[in-house]
């Protein structure tokens, strides 16, 4: 956006593309590696499971507990994160979800019995809830437009390296003995929880926050250093001083904070109590997306990868760890690979072609599975396109589903609303993950293993309609002019771009009553 509130174009439309900021890049790869950590204890939970069965003699159902509860905790998580965010800043609140995953991790790696384990997952929960709702947010509001869906990425990036570290931790920890082995697996995300607390604090604060809490002056200083140019720095600081609704001309270092600067009951009722039309698509469009990235299943393969391939005929526990380490890789891989790609591509084309894949991958997962379950002898064939089948449905969901939700989710709100609104997709995203987490098992019983996955199957064909309908393109857009987007005529893929004289008309008018207000 211009520094008049017309959309500036595209870099094509100049010629010369913007290079790419190595200090915002920084500042990004240190607020995602807290979510290194939660990948981490999501996927080394996986294998932890097999040796935490048989050394403290549980059941399924408390295994299903103890794999879904850190979700429920996370939802918490994710409402208190929005809130505090708002009140201490982006910056803090990474440290403060450092501090509690160390409590947590401690926990776990002493835990001499289930109730102690229990409290060390749920603490590690809430560390959860906060890290999944700030990373992309603070992400989102340091990067640029045109490198935002690379940046904002990085944390889903980092969850599936942790995740892969998980698997790998796994595999070699199990070597050790039972006692030992699994609480070594848990307890030692502690370093690294010791490590993010202290190096965060290095880092600079969020420059959409500062101006929101009226800091002007400090805004200014970071803008100056995540921007390319000085002409840059000061567009962007213009387009952010107007949509904080300040006068986008003022200079001072420091102004009095709007009302509602800190969040509270102002920004529930406008997101949730009597929503502008724009802010209420936003919401359904955030919570929609966050819904059905779970919805689709991706936990059940995540999380008890092992019991497919067993279920699928592959016998031995190092075999069986092995086979799970290809489901960490194959996340990295693909997720990396969109990192390039969002920018490029744009999130919606990528969304859908992201969502065919998987329901062709889930259609084939039931089917090959479905095969196994009903002959006595073992099917190599349906073995093979078993496993084919997961590593697909995993390529083709990290390409898209997997980085996008929180990459549109995360850039899609206005300025005021935007920590508690991500706040509201996280619980819904944590929510959906505790569901699948903690009913598979009995689900797969229920209808058989080769049923829940057509069942994710035919959720994956309405999350493709969803998609397809209801989310309009955001590549390139600064985040100021997201609403105006949700504003203009619905129907996804034929939303059209007017040239700007829209939104351009609009801020002529914004500028007109706020002259009226100040004289």
């Amino acid at each position: 956006m211009g520094m008049h509130g017309v959309p500036m174009e595209s870099d094509d439309d100049h010629g010369e593309p913007q290079k790419f900021n190595k200090y915002a890049c920084g500042c990004c790869i240190v607020a995602s590696m807290i979510s290194i950590i939660f990948g981490y204890d999501t996927g080394v939970m996986s294998g932890a499971m097999i040796f935490i069965k048989e050394e403290l003699n549980i059941g399924d159902v408390k295994v299903e507990v103890l794999a879904g509860i850190l979700n429920i905790c996370a939802l918490v998580g994710s409402l208190m994160a929005g809130r505090t965010s708002d009140y201490i800043g982006r910056r803090y609140t990474i440290t403060l979800s450092s501090v509690i995953f160390l409590v947590g991790a401690v926990l776990m790696g002493w835990a001499p019995n289930y109730a102690v384990l229990l409290a060390g997952r749920c603490t590690a929960g809430i560390g959860v809830g906060f890290a999944l709702m700030i990373a992309p947010v603070y992400s989102a509001e340091i990067a640029s437009s045109k490198s935002r869906g690379f940046l904002t990425s990085l944390p889903e990036l980092c969850i599936s390296i942790g995740i892969l570290l998980g698997y790998v931790s796994n595999y070699f920890f199990g070597k050790l003995t039972l006692k030992l082995g699994w609480r070594l697996m848990l307890g030692i995300a502690a370093i690294p929880s010791f490590v993010l607390a202290f190096g965060i604090v290095k880092m600079p604060e969020s420059p959409r926050w500062l101006v929101w809490q009226g800091r002007l002056g400090e805004a200014k200083k970071i803008l100056q250093q995540v921007c390319n140019s000085e002409e840059e720095a000061e567009k962007r600081f213009r387009d952010i001083k107007k949509a904080a609704g300040y006068d986008e001309n003022c200079e001072a270092d420091f102004v009095e904070p709007l009302k509602n600067s800190n969040g509270g009951q102002g920004v529930w009722k406008e997101l949730l109590l009597r929503p502008r039309p724009a802010v209420r698509w936003i919401l359904i469009a955030a919570i929609g997306i966050h819904f059905f990235e779970h919805a689709v299943g991706v936990e059940a393969v995540v999380l008890y990868g092992p019991r497919i391939f067993k279920k699928a005929g592959i016998k031995g526990k190092d075999k069986l760890l092995l086979a799970t380490i290809g489901i960490g890789v194959t996340k990295t891989l693909f997720i990396l690979v969109a990192t390039f790609l969002l920018d490029k591509v744009g999130r919606r084309k990528l969304l859908l072609i992201s969502t065919s894949g998987v329901i062709v991958a889930l259609t084939t997962l039931g089917f090959s599975l479905t095969m196994t379950e009903n002959v006595e002898h073992q099917l190599l064939w349906a073995l093979i396109l078993s496993i084919v089948a997961t590593y697909t449905f995993l390529a083709f969901f990290s390409i898209g589903i997997a980085p996008i939700t929180w990459v549109y989710s995360s850039e899609i709100f206005p300025l005021k609303l935007r920590a508690q609104g991500m706040a509201i997709g996280v619980a819904v995203n944590r929510l959906m993950n505790a569901i699948i987490s903690m009913t598979f098992l009995s689900l797969s019983k229920a209808i058989t293993i080769g049923g829940a996955f057509f069942m994710f199957a035919g959720i994956s064909v309405m999350a493709w309609w969803f998609f397809y309908f209801l989310l309009p393109e955001t590549k390139g857009k600064s985040l100021e002019e997201m609403e105006t987007l949700f504003t203009r005529g619905r129907g996804g893929g034929r939303i059209k771009n007017n040239g700007g004289v829209e939104i351009q008309q609009r801020n002529e008018v914004q500028m007109r009553n706020h002259g009226d207000n100040t004289s």
